[in-house]
C-alpha cells in the first residue's frame, strides 16, 4: 500500500498528536519530539504489517474524542487519551510501539543519548558485564525440550 494510502488525512493529523503526547519536543537535550516531520515520515513508510492495527487505534481515538482527535483543546486531549489508554488493548500498544521505534531510531535522537549513528552489528556494542549466577536456577532445572537418553 502506498504511504500515502495508509492513513487518512484525519488519522496522519490525529498521529501527529498523540505521537506528541507519546514523546514531546525536548529543548534540554535538543531532540524533536515524535510529531517530527521526518519521524511522521518514518512511521508512514514503515507501518506494513501495523497498518490495520494502528488504524484501528487511530479510529478509536477518534470515537473517543467525539471528533477527530487533533481537534481537541489540549484538556479535552488529555482526558481523552487517558482513556485511550485504559481502552485501547492491543491497538493502543501497537500504536505506541510503532512511535517508540522510528522515534529511537531518528539519527538526531540516537546522537543525543550518545551512540554511534550505526547499526549495532557487525561490531556490536560492548555491555557491562552482569551477574551471571542469577542463571543458576535456570541452569538447574530439568530439559524440558528434548528427552533423555
Amino acid at each position: 500500500m502506498p504511504v500515502e494510502n495508509a492513513l487518512t488525512p484525519a488519522q496522519r493529523d490525529d498521529l501527529r498528536v498523540v505521537a506528541a503526547m507519546i514523546i514531546p519536543a525536548s529543548a534540554e537535550y535538543n531532540v524533536p519530539g515524535a510529531d517530527d516531520a521526518a519521524i511522521q515520515a518514518d512511521i508512514l513508510a514503515t507501518l506494513g504489517r501495523d497498518t490495520a492495527m494502528v488504524r484501528a487505534a487511530l479510529d478509536h481515538l477518534a470515537r473517543l474524542a467525539g471528533k477527530p482527535f487533533s481537534d481537541l483543546d489540549p484538556a479535552r486531549c488529555d482526558a481523552v487519551a487517558q482513556q485511550f489508554r485504559a481502552t485501547g488493548g492491543a491497538a493502543a500498544a501497537t500504536l505506541v510501539r510503532v512511535v517508540l521505534q522510528c522515534y529511537y531510531r531518528d539519527d538526531r535522537v540516537l546522537r543525543s543519548l550518545g551512540l554511534e549513528l550505526r547499526p549495532p552489528f557487525p561490531k556490536g556494542y560492548e555491555l557491562e558485564q552482569g551477574d551471571w549466577s542469577l542463571l543458576d536456577p535456570v541452569k538447574a532445572r530439568p530439559s524440558t525440550w528434548r528427552r533423555a537418553p
